[in-house]
């Protein structure tokens, strides 16, 4: 499967940026990112003060450039990179080898 990382530090950001964070995930990216096209699975992750990315996986190669592509023409004004005060630092491929659905189930929700 095709991987996608985008990184960004939150060394620099607001104090209160991890709330509004999530609340922009919640509020806004994971409607957008529920049933899109060429998109397998996207999640959003965070070690507060340190970083916040969203991990992509997509259903084929061109599905993930084409995304790669469009985000990377973007990225400076994307809404995390508001959010943050700074464009991400990483904007990764990677390929992803396995994944498996524990015993509790796959649980999608905007918030954790």
């Amino acid at each position: 499967m095709q991987g996608l990382t985008v990184r960004w530090s939150l060394a620099d950001g607001p104090s209160d940026v991890e709330e509004q964070l999530a609340a922009y995930v919640a509020d806004s990216s994971f409607g957008r990112f529920s049933g899109k096209e060429g998109l397998r699975f996207k999640t959003w992750r965070t070690r507060p003060g340190q970083w916040f990315e969203g991990c992509y996986v997509f259903g084929s190669d061109e599905a993930r450039a084409e995304f790669q592509r469009a985000f990377s023409d973007t990225a400076d004004t994307s809404p995390v990179s508001q959010i943050v005060g700074s464009a991400p630092v990483l904007i990764e491929e990677c390929d992803v080898v396995a994944v498996a659905e524990g015993g509790d189930g796959f649980l999608a929700a905007p918030r954790y």
